[in-house]
Parts: structure tokens; sequence; C-alpha cells
């Protein structure tokens, strides 16, 4: 452990040296205000363990070379410019940056759409919050890119957005726009309402209702694009009335077409087959089954269908449909074949992925190198991205992480994220921007404390001065002063599972404690 902490302190060292106005980036807490970091024309980490998530496997004492945002090289004594940016990572790992395939963590508002059973209209790229404090402690987590879904209220939801963690950009500067589209599907208790109210219930109420409602909008959005393609053009189009534009239909159409990808919220294995055999009636096959708890009772039937699987690892029993999850499921999905990845749900466990990759090893005995393609290369390949990101390999976008130790040790921690060529996360930037807040929040409690004691003195002669009661119930600068001070919780009317953090904004909060009882 304090070998790690010391190579910590060497290598922060050294990227000071490597540049003063690389180093001196500091990040914001506030998006909107965070600088957007350099992209050096070159960067070479030397001395490094590599771990490629491809064929390269891991490489002892490689460099890796970064020019103008892409992997230019991975070997040993490479050559670089002579103007290229130098940083010696003896004793740290470099990784690909992780991507986390099921998350909700920068969505303005609520991820929910709850008063119609398909909403495939509904588009979250519309709704991204680039100033979710998630982006910014996800990539102090190592994650560079997450798919942003929709929720799990609907059988048919909404359609999803692939982006990248580019602290402090506009919302469609986050947006990869070479992702393949996808929309979000559901099954189980949440589509079907068993276990949250709805002022007016809804059908279906039961989950052969929501296999059936699916198999009503495929055969709908097929007559209705069979409509808009019949439609004559020309003068011959002149006494036809055309078909009502129809954004839902069209969107479940691309999804007929092969245009769409379905990432499906699903739990039990029947389930799963069900919404197989009925995709493969229309002649599509399903991208991935998201949590797909019961994968290991049908892995095989998914490995000849091609769905991946993107699962939790040792969530079960929170709730019915759970209850025969286990953690052996990504071993077992992975040794029939199975596109596996691990994925978070959640945007603080999102910052812990490596941890999930390494409970892999744990349960089932999976490959080191394995089980970090579970959160870098197989997420990347489910979501259609994996000929830009993923693993490190020629020509792929720089998506680059550096650790202090092990990546999926308990006691390794990110130093470094890059996305794109560019240092998103820096700790030692991390550490000046606390030390500034820090400072710039004492000086604020000195200026309002001073100004409540003058207001003090000022009323000391008064006769009708404050009594102890009344003091404590006026607000006022020392009340306010009080209230900074005393750690006082927030958010009360949460459930103690979101209520202790900080940073986030209501309905962010909010929505952590929904996931927590019906996971999306």
């Amino acid at each position: 452990m304090l070998k790690q902490i010391m190579n910590t302190f060497l290598f922060g060292a050294l990227v000071m040296s490597s540049g003063f106005s690389l180093a001196q980036w500091t990040p914001d807490v506030e998006a909107w205000n965070s600088p957007t970091p350099q992209q050096p024309e070159a960067v070479v980490f030397r001395n490094a363990t590599v771990w490629t998530a491809d064929d390269g496997g891991i490489l002892e004492n490689a460099d890796v070379v970064i020019r103008d945002g892409k992997i230019d090289g991975i070997g040993s004594d490479l050559r670089t410019p002579s103007d290229a940016i130098e940083i010696d990572a003896s004793d740290m790992h470099i990784t690909p940056g992780i991507i986390d395939a099921h998350s909700h963590a920068a969505i303005l508002g609520g991820v929910n759409e709850s008063s119609r059973i398909s909403t495939a209209d509904v588009r979250i790229r519309d709704v991204i919050d680039p100033e979710s404090i998630n982006i910014y402690r996800q990539l102090a987590g190592g994650v560079t890119a997450i798919n942003l879904l929709h929720g799990s209220a609907n059988a048919i939801g909404g359609q999803m957005s692939v982006i990248k963690l580019r602290w402090g950009r506009e919302p469609d500067q986050l947006v990869i726009d070479s992702a393949p589209p996808g929309i979000k599907f559901a099954l189980g208790e949440n589509p079907k309402q068993s276990n949250w109210s709805n002022d007016n219930p809804r059908y279906p109420r039961t989950r052969q209702g929501v296999n059936q409602i699916i198999l009503e909008k495929f055969q709908k959005a097929a007559d209705y694009q069979r409509s808009v393609e019949g439609m004559p053009s020309g003068r011959a189009a002149r006494n036809v009335v055309p078909p009502r534009p129809n954004h839902e239909l069209a969107a479940i159409a691309e999804i007929l077409n092969g245009e769409r990808g379905i990432h499906s919220h699903a739990y039990r294995s029947d389930e799963m087959l069900a919404l197989m055999n009925l995709a493969e009636e229309f002649d599509v096959t399903i991208a991935t089954f998201q949590h797909v708890l019961e994968g290991y009772k049908i892995a095989p039937r998914m490995a000849a269908h091609g769905v991946g699987g993107s699962t939790f690892i040792d969530w079960w029993a929170f709730k019915y449909e759970a209850r025969d999850a286990i953690g052996f499921n990504p071993a077992l999905m992975h040794q029939a074949g199975v596109l596996t990845g691990l994925h978070s749900d959640n945007p603080e466990l999102a910052r812990r992925m490596n941890l999930e990759a390494a409970k892999a090893v744990r349960y089932g005995q999976v490959d080191e190198h394995e089980a970090l393609k579970m959160i870098t290369l197989n997420p990347a390949a489910q979501l259609g991205i994996d000929d830009r990101t993923g693993s490190l390999a020629e020509g792929k976008d720089a998506d680059v992480v550096v650790w202090n130790g092990h990546p999926l040790s308990v006691y390794s921690r990110v130093e470094q994220t890059w996305v794109d060529g560019r240092r998103y996360f820096d700790r030692a930037a991390d550490q000046r921007m606390r030390e500034q807040l820090a400072a710039e929040r004492a000086e604020l409690l000195a200026l309002v404390l001073a100004e409540g004691e003058e207001s003090d003195d000022d009323d000391s002669g008064d006769e009708q001065s404050e009594s102890p009661a009344e003091e404590e119930t006026t607000p006022g600068f020392r009340s306010f002063a009080a209230h900074l001070t005393s750690g006082a919780q927030q958010h009360t009317h949460l459930h103690g599972f979101a209520a202790h953090l900080i940073g986030y904004r209501s309905s962010e909060l909010s929505h952590d404690d929904f996931c927590l009882f019906h996971f999306e």
C-alpha cells in the first residue's frame, strides 16, 4: 500500500514536469465553468503494465503512444516525436476506458414515462444533462462512455443515447453520433406495474400481456411502414391522403428494418425466451438483455440468437423476480459464448466498475483480462462502438485510464482518465480544485459570521431584542452559517439510500431511490 502511495506521488510530479500548461489545468465542480482540457499533439506513457483488452493481452513494461486523440502505438521502446509529452508510468497500469452499457446518470429530469405502455417516440438525446456531477465523478472511476437508457416503466421505452464523458462540453458534443441507434424495452414487474402504483392503471397487467403488446406494436409498425412506402409519388399523389406521421411507429419500424437495436430490461428466463421467439418471427436480433439475472439458465439459447448479456454480478433477491440470481451468472454466460458485460444502473456503482470485474474473477474464476473486457471491450461491442473504443489498439480513440496499481484491486485508484486524447480527470488537478473550494468556503463563512456579529452589535441596545427562541427561528446570516457547518441531512424525503449524497440534482437523487426498488 505504501508503494502505491509513493508511486502516485512520483507520477504526479512527473506529470507536472511534462508540460506547464497541461499540468496546471484544473477542472471545476460545475461543468459550465470547467475549461476543456488541451489535446496534446503527442503523448507517450513509458514502462507501464498495459491491459489491451484485445488479442495483445497484458503487456509488461510497455509504452502507449497517443497522437491527435488516437492511439498511435503500443509496444516497447517506441519512437515518438521530439516534442511529445513523455510520462514515466513505471509501476502504473493502463487500461482502456470503462464503458457502462446501462446508465441513467446524466439525464435531466425523470427518465420514466408511465402514461403509455409504448413511448418509442421519446428520445434521451433531448434531455441529456451535461452538468450532472455524475459525469465528473465517473471519470474519477475510469469511466469514459455510458449508454443513457430510458426507464423501465414501458414495454417499449424511449430511444437511448450513447455518450462520451466529456466534462464541460455541450450535450450534442457528448453524443457518439456513430453509435448505432437503440431503444429500451422492458419485461416483467415494472411494465406490468406490479411493484409501483399508477393513478390510472393501464393495460397490460400480466407478463403475457407485455409480450402481447410488443407483438401488436410490431404489427402496427409494419402496417404503418407499408402505408408510408405505398404512397404514390409525383402527380399521382395529388389526390391521395398520406398516412398521418407517427413518430412512435416510425421508431419501431426501424427495429423491424434492423436499423435500431433492442436493449431490453429483463430478469426471468421465460420472458427472455418469449421475446427472442417473438423477435425471430420478424427476423429481428435483440442487441442485449439488460440485468439478465437468469441468463445462466438459457445461455446456449442466447448465444444461438446472438443477444448480448449486460448484467449485475451480485445484486439478487431485491425483489421477487430477482430471487434466482447467482453470482456465477456472468461466468456461465461467458462460457456459453454470450457476449457478456457488466453494468451499473447506478451512478455510485459506476464509479467502482473495476471491482465488478474483480467479482467475476471471484465468482466463476474468469480470467483477469477477460474480466476486464466485461467492462471495456464487451460493452463497446454490445453498443456497436468497438471500432472506436473499448480496447487499446492503433487507430482507436485514446480513451485511456491510468491506475496506481492492479486495476482489479480494491486498493487501486484512478490517477488519470483520458478521453479522445484529452485528460478529463487528474487526481492532482482534482486535489487543487478541492483546496480552492475549501479556501473559498472558509472565506465565505468568515464573511457571513463577521456580518452576523455586526448585526448582533447593532441590535444590542434595542429594548426589544430577540429572545433565544426568536433567534433560533429567525432566518439570517447566523442561522445560514450554522446550517453550513451543522452537516444537517438533506433530501430527507428520500429513502436514506440517496439521502446522504451531495452534489446531485434532486431529480437524480429521486431516480436513484426509484432504482433501489425497481432497478431499471
